[in-house]
């Protein structure tokens, strides 16, 4: 990191709650966000074959998508328990070197699935790497978020994470098309492959990458208790309005919508008769809506401020929720998701951005660990009911109710705090 990148960090009073930041210099002169960048794109791009080919090896070896959701959930309670100390470990660890081994714990990891499945499926393995993977990987993720900060300074986030997603969601592009052409050749085991090798480049590049050490008083103090340390990021979310209405909020966006990966898959396998290679293509599609909403997510919410920006978002994303589980071809089912995720990306990335503008430099990594653990704490459940309910009333119903509850929740939100929050600029 770049000494005039740090001093671009300005203090959260200095600008109307809400309001993008003015911009600074181009993110592309810093060079260690650029090697930071470039390895972030290269894991995501491993992980999105992971993404795939994990609930492929569930559906080929038991035909259920209730097994594909009862994985994605058990994956997500392992992650919501690990962000309880994540954000404590973050704030008392060298950031870089804890990326790293995050990195290489889960080459060695999603490494065991390929070389296992060559001696035949066990499935009892995916219930043990993936809820580790997703363990080791909401450190990664709550590491993470503090880096891109000190990298960039606190001008110049929403743009940074803006690019960072854009990129990841390119990568994914290619990601799915891959997955599904290497798992219709050789199967899904060997896409699992792919995403442990993109680990090890990852902490390659990430060695590469300079991290300005913080100063004493910028770490968590030492001799708190373990309970005052876990609770310090809860109670910054609890005492500020507008952070305290975002995680009830998304708590209510991450039930419904955990599952919503798995119900695609099954949607299109099940209902419409296509293959691994279509599945591919649809989230290669949904990848670039991603993209669209990374790129615009700054000047839209410049323009129209934090609060509209990310109300309207939800509200998208629960009308083509709606209609993913009505849509009977390919390209409608494809549209549907990348408009989705389009606007999962907007109101992911305002989210993010503005805790990292308002959350003083100690306490960024339990804020950050203490939001997702309360936006996800009942996420597993969610993934779990809406996948066990397609499977026994159908994709159509189950998405139509899915979707209108996401509407609902962008309209609560008319009533909270969130919607006065930033102003356009």
């Amino acid at each position: 990191m770049t000494n005039e990148a740090r001093t671009n960090d300005s203090e959260p009073g200095d600008r109307p709650l809400g309001t993008a930041p003015a911009t600074g210099r181009s993110l592309g002169g810093t060079k260690d966000f650029g090697v930071f960048w470039a390895a972030q794109t290269l894991s995501v791009l491993g992980d999105s074959f992971a993404l795939i080919a994990l609930p492929l090896l569930v559906l080929e070896a038991t035909g259920s998508v209730a097994r594909m959701g009862l994985l994605t959930a058990v994956g997500s309670v392992a992650a919501v328990g690990a962000a309880v100390f994540a954000g404590a470990l973050v704030d008392r660890t060298d950031r870089r070197r804890l990326l790293i081994a995050c990195d290489l714990v889960r080459m060695v990891l999603y490494g065991v699935v390929p070389v296992v499945w060559l001696f035949g499926a066990r499935i009892w393995l995916l219930y043990v790497v993936l809820p580790l993977c997703e363990a080791v990987g909401m450190l990664f993720a709550v590491g993470y978020v503090t880096v891109v900060r000190s990298l960039v300074g606190g001008e110049r986030l929403t743009r940074a994470n803006g690019r960072l997603n854009a990129t990841a969601a390119a990568a994914g592009v290619l990601g799915p098309l891959g997955a599904g052409v290497v798992a219709g050749w050789t199967g899904p085991a060997a896409a699992v492959g792919v995403d442990a090798a993109s680990f090890g480049v990852s902490a390659a590049c990430m060695l590469l990458v300079r991290v300005r050490a913080r100063p004493a008083d910028d770490r968590a103090p030492q001799g708190a208790g373990l309970w005052r340390d876990l609770s310090a990021g809860a109670s910054f979310l609890r005492g500020h309005p507008v952070l305290r209405s975002l995680t009830v909020l998304l708590c209510a966006f991450s039930f419904l919508t955990l599952g919503l990966t798995d119900l695609v898959i099954y949607h299109l396998e099940h209902d419409l008769g296509h293959d691994e290679g279509t599945v591919g293509t649809v989230m290669a599609c949904g990848a670039l809506g991603t993209i669209a909403g990374s790129l615009l997510v700054d000047r839209i919410r410049r323009r129209l401020g934090f609060g509209r920006t990310w109300t309207g978002a939800v509200a998208v994303c629960g009308l083509a929720f709606a209609g993913l589980g009505q849509a009977r071809g390919v390209p409608l089912v494809a549209a549907l998701s990348a408009a989705f995720l389009a606007c999962v990306g907007i109101a992911g990335t305002c989210s993010m951005s503005l805790r990292q503008e308002i959350t003083p430099e100690p306490l960024l990594g339990r804020v950050t660990s203490a939001f997702w653990t309360l936006q996800y704490s009942a996420a597993p459940l969610g993934a779990a009911v809406l996948t066990w309910a397609a499977e026994r009333r159908g994709t159509a119903p189950v998405s139509l109710v899915a979707g209108g509850c996401c509407v609902v929740v962008a309209g609560a939100a008319l009533f909270t705090p969130v919607r006065r929050s930033g102003r356009p600029s």
